[in-house]
């Protein structure tokens, strides 16, 4: 009977080590699945931020190209000196990267 016991007691203890490997399994399970969904959450958010961006930069291009078509000699100027700028600063942040 108490070889019986022993076993009940082992079987006992090893079902509470288990049950406490499940919890940890679970807590880390369902701490993934928060990660993930938060990631969603700020791709969506990048998503709609560059696709503001891209839409503001089609209509200033546009602004830019019927100010360059109107024949206007000053705002050609300032077009070429922003061409010439974003040509600049896109170098000077390139060199900081090679």
């Amino acid at each position: 009977m108490s070889d019986a016991y022993e076993r009940e007691r082992q079987n006992n203890s090893r079902l509470d080590e288990l049950s406490s490997k499940v919890a940890a399994l679970r807590g880390v399970t369902v701490d993934i699945y928060d990660n993930a969904t938060g990631s969603h959450d700020v791709i969506d958010s990048s998503n709609e931020v560059y696709s503001n961006l891209s839409t503001s930069i089609r209509g200033s291009a546009g602004r830019l190209g019927r100010m360059a078509q109107s024949g206007n000699k000053v705002a050609i100027l300032k077009l070429a000196g922003m061409i010439v700028g974003a040509v600049v600063i896109f170098y000077w942040i390139l060199s900081f990267f090679w």
